[in-house]
């Protein structure tokens, strides 16, 4: 289990390339949940599977234009990953992971001035992401079933939309985290 903070930006290209000037990133929440399962001998190689609740957000103007902007979206996910165990100070274990996921838009806003926007059912958003992520964890063990872990990831999620047209989205996610390990009551796994 892991819950953080989703520091995230997003990548807009309009359709002659240009991005959006004045466009800056929000901090929103994520959390997650799943299964790890070690998957060499060495215990130093492991697989994880689960679920994802990521919120993104950005907020901008155009002073050209007099517009204020700003988005609020949130995805539910199921993530795939792998983790190594990079070397071990005492009990302090450190990892490097790599994760893929493919997330779907349950709610979001747009605000354009003082007028709000739903983005469920908008093409820009709607369509499934995929995001691929990377990062460090370290691990503590705090009991003989139960270890903490702090965790840095980043991620950035393949095109969202080329769309008719020719704009393009991408979003980028800085993810600060703690999570928990607990061992299921019939393994006696080394963390």
């Amino acid at each position: 289990m892991e819950i953080g903070s989703n520091v995230s930006e997003f990548d807009y290209r309009n359709s002659q390339g240009n991005p959006l000037n004045n466009l800056l990133s929000q901090s929103k929440s994520y959390f997650g949940m799943g299964y790890r399962k070690v998957i060499n001998n060495e215990k130093t190689l492991f697989l994880s599977l689960g679920a994802t609740y990521n919120s993104y957000g950005a907020i901008g103007s155009e002073s050209s234009v007099d517009n204020y902007f700003e988005w609020d979206i949130s995805y539910l996910g199921l993530k795939a990953g792998l983790g190594l165990k990079m070397f071990e100070l005492t009990d302090l274990s450190f990892y490097a992971k790599v994760s893929v996921a493919s997330e779907f838009l349950i709610r979001g806003n747009q605000t354009i001035n003082n007028d709000v926007f739903n983005l469920v059912g908008e093409e820009e958003f709607n369509n499934n992401i995929f995001f691929v992520r990377g990062g460090i964890s370290m691990q503590y063990p705090i009991s003989n079933s139960t270890a903490i872990s702090a965790n840095y990831t980043y991620g950035r999620s393949v095109l969202i939309n080329s769309g008719v047209s020719a704009e393009k989205l991408n979003l980028v996610a800085h993810q600060f985290g703690i999570g928990f390990i607990i061992n299921l009551p019939s393994c006696y796994c080394d963390f």
